[in-house]
């Protein structure tokens, strides 16, 4: 089934897809592809954002650019690889019975599903800019983050359906 399909069918039933796709077998490389795809999208949700930014405040657009590009592509895959880690080690306590690939993978996949969200998050910063409208829509991205990430990881480590 196509990722966008996949997207789709998460917000039905997360756990299900993810069990899907752990079924496939562990596969570094799809866990490494899902975490660089979500972080692309996230990178390119900022730039709505940082030209607002750059055009009121004067600032090059392009430093703003590759600030962000080093943030997105560089450091935060390698910060939700230790944060899955932290998850791996949590379900472990908990008796769950799921790997640390299965770890990678609900979390990464949970990002990578909620990223149509997250564009919205940026097109609301770079029109509306801060205020309570960006405020809704981010705290709506961040629990649907959550719900994905918690059925995922229940349904690979405690083989719960969700």
């Amino acid at each position: 089934m196509p990722f966008t399909q996949d997207i789709a069918a998460t917000y039905r039933r997360p756990g299900a897809v993810v069990r899907r796709l752990a079924a496939a077998g562990h596969r570094e490389d799809r866990a490494l592809a899902i975490i660089m795809g979500a972080c692309v999208i996230m990178f390119v949700a900022q730039w709505p954002r940082l030209s607002r930014e750059a055009h009121l405040s004067g600032q090059d657009i392009n430093g703003l650019l590759a600030g962000a590009l080093t943030g997105w592509l560089l450091f935060a895959p390698l910060f939700f690889y230790f944060v899955a880690w932290i998850a791996h080690l949590v379900g472990k306590a908990l008796r769950g019975t799921g790997t640390s690939y299965d770890a990678r993978l609900s979390l990464f996949w949970s990002l990578l599903a909620a990223s149509p969200l997250f564009l919205l998050l940026g097109l609301t910063a770079g029109f509306l800019g801060q205020g309570i409208e960006q405020q809704i829509v981010g705290v709506v991205w961040f629990c649907v983050v959550m719900w994905f990430w918690i059925a995922s990881m229940l349904a690979l480590y405690r083989g719960v359906a969700a």
